[in-house]
C-alpha cells in the first residue's frame, strides 16, 4: 500500500487530501482482498507440491499469473457492486490496476519465496545438527560405558590373583588362619561381584572392601603392617568408583611394603575440598612416579577409569611428604 502511494505521489497523480484518502481505502481494500484470495489459492498449491516434494518455485509464476488478474477481477467486480467504482471506469481502472499490481506482487513474492526458502534450509540445517550431535553424545557415552566395563573386567582379576598368592602362602604355615582368610576372601568377592553392574559406590562400601583386604593382607605381614583409617563420617556417603581405594591400597602395599624387611605403615584419609573429594592413601615406602607407570598396571586402569567417568574433572597424582610416599585421588563429591 505505501509503495502504491508512493508511486501515485512521485507521478502527480494524486492532487488532494481527499484523494489520498480515496486512495489509501482503495488500495487497502485490494491488498487485503486480493492477498486473502492468493493465500487460499497459492497456500493450497504449495501444500501439496510440498506433499509430493516437488519445487515450490512454480507456485510463485502462477500465483502472479493466475492469481492476481483474477483477485483483481474479484474485488473491482464488490467495488462495483456497492457502487465505490463506475461501470464506465471499470476495465480502464481494472488495467491501471494490474499494472501497477504485477510488477510489485512479482517483486514481493519472489522476496518472500527467497526468504522463506533460506529459513527452511536454515531450519533443516539447524535440525541436523542437533540430530548429530544427540548422535555424537549417544557414541560417546556408549563408548565410555564400553570402556568403564573392560577395565572393570581386568580390575577384578588382577585384585582375586593377589589374594590367592597371599593365601597359598599360608596354608603350610597356618591352616587355620588360612581357612579364615578363605572366608574373609568369599566375603569379599561378594561384595565385589555386587558392585560390578555399578559405576559407583559409596565410601563406606568402598572402605569395608578395603579393611577387608588389608586384613587378608596381614595374615601374611603380620604385625610388620600397620593400618590407620580416618575418614569423617559426613563423607561415608560420597560416592566413589568401585575397587578405586582398594587398587591405591593394594599398590601401597605391594610397591610400598612388600619391598622393606621391616613391613611399614598405611594410612587411608579422606576430606572435603569445596565441590570435591580428596582421598589420599600414604604408605613408608620409597615412593614412584606416575608418569612412568606400565600399561595394563592397576593405577594405569584406575586413572583411565576415572577419565571415562568424571573427564577432567577427577586425576590422580602421587608425591613425597614427610618421607612417605603418597598417592592422592581426586573427584567430583557425588
Amino acid at each position: 500500500m505505501a509503495v502504491v502511494v508512493l508511486i501515485l505521489l512521485l507521478g502527480n497523480q494524486i492532487s488532494s487530501v481527499r484523494e489520498l484518502e480515496h486512495v489509501l481505502a482503495y488500495a487497502l481494500v485490494y491488498a487485503n482482498l486480493v492477498a486473502l484470495f492468493g493465500l487460499l489459492l497459492v497456500g493450497g498449491l504449495a501444500k501439496r507440491l510440498a506433499l509430493r516434494k516437488l519445487p515450490l518455485m512454480p507456485a510463485v509464476p502462477v500465483g502472479i499469473a493466475l492469481v492476481l488478474p483474477a483477485g483483481c477481477l474479484l474485488v473491482q467486480v464488490l467495488l462495483m457492486a456497492i457502487g465505490v467504482v463506475v461501470p464506465e471506469h471499470f476495465w480502464r481502472e481494472y488495467v491501471a490496476t494490474l499494472r501497477v499490481s504485477v510488477p510489485l506482487a512479482a517483486v514481493f513474492g519472489l522476496g518472500a519465496f527467497l526468504h522463506a526458502s533460506l529459513r527452511d534450509r536454515l531450519q533443516a540445517t539447524e535440525r541436523a545438527l542437533r540430530e548429530k550431535e544427540l548422535a555424537e553424545e549417544r557414541v560417546q557415552k556408549l563408548a565410555a560405558e564400553a570402556r568403564l566395563h573392560s577395565l572393570e573386567s581386568r580390575i577384578q582379576p588382577h585384585f582375586l590373583f593377589n589374594t590367592l598368592n597371599s593365601i597359598s602362602s599360608l596354608i603350610t604355615i597356618d591352616p587355620a588362619r588360612a581357612e579364615q582368610i578363605v572366608g574373609r576372601l568369599a566375603v569379599l568377592l561378594r561384595a565385589s561381584l555386587d558392585t560390578s553392574g555399578r559405576s559407583l559406590i559409596p565410601l563406606r562400601e568402598e572402605l569395608a572392601i578395603v579393611e577387608s583386604y588389608i586384613d587378608i593382607e596381614k595374615a601374611r605381614f603380620g604385625d610388620k603392617l600397620v593400618r590407620s583409617v580416618n575418614v569423617p563420617a559426613t563423607l561415608q556417603g560420597v560416592k566413589v568408583p568401585p575397587m578405586s581405594v582398594q587398587t591405591l591400597v593394594e599398590n601401597a602395599v605391594k610397591h610400598g611394603i612388600t619391598p622393606k624387611v621391616g613391613g611399614g605403615g598405611i594410612c587411608v584419609a579422606a576430606m572435603a575440598e569445596g565441590a570435591n573429594l580428596r582421598i589420599e592413601v600414604c604408605d613408608s615406602g620409597t615412593g614412584f612416579d606416575l608418569a612412568i607407570v606400565p600399561p595394563g598396571h592397576g593405577l594405569d586402569n584406575l586413572i583411565e577409569r576415572l577419565n571415562a567417568l568424571f573427564g577432567d574433572k577427577a586425576r590422580l597424582n602421587a608425591f613425597r611428604r614427610d618421607g612417605h610416599s603418597v598417592v592422592e585421588m581426586v573427584l567430583p563429591r557425588v
